[in-house]
């Protein structure tokens, strides 16, 4: 089945790639490896602001993570189409690193990170979407976000 039907059937729109605040790039090519700078969590396109274990609950942390990776599979698109293919081209997610703002006491951070890992399985399938992954509990995130994640992919 096409990324681009389940993604409809998970009534998902895509959205353009973020501008970047700082001297970076949204994503580099290196043969067929895309590698995607980091994406801050965002709600009502602002920052989405809190730390795991303080201010917000694992669920919440997961719907952050999940919302992330909208973001990314849009700049994922982005790089796919410059590479002059589409999300179908995708051989394989190879990698997630996920951030999670959190208070020193907080430990499911793989948790966090699980709203991200799904979501790129049920849009990818098992077999493209299954990835390698780290998850961080750091002090703080580029403007008080929630969390952070980055990712590698693969093309065909």
């Amino acid at each position: 089945m096409s990324v681009y039907t389940r993604l409809q059937q998970l009534g998902l729109a895509l959205p353009p790639v973020a501008v970047p605040a700082a001297a970076y790039v949204p994503f580099v090519r290196s043969g067929p490896l895309i590698f995607l700078s980091g994406h801050i969590a965002k709600r009502a396109g602002q920052p989405w602001v809190g730390q795991l274990g303080t201010d917000m609950t694992t669920a919440e942390g997961q719907a952050a993570a999940r919302a992330v990776a909208i973001d990314l599979l849009g700049t994922l698109e982005a790089a796919c189409r410059a590479a002059g293919t589409d999300l179908d081209g995708v051989a394989r997610i190879v990698k997630v690193l996920s951030l999670v703002n959190s208070s020193p006491h907080y430990t499911e951070q793989h948790w966090v990170t699980n709203g991200c890992s799904e979501l790129l399985q049920q849009v990818f399938g098992p077999e493209v979407g299954a990835h390698a992954r780290s998850a961080f509990g750091v002090a703080q995130l580029p403007l008080g976000a929630c969390v952070e994640i980055e990712l590698i992919a693969e093309l065909r």
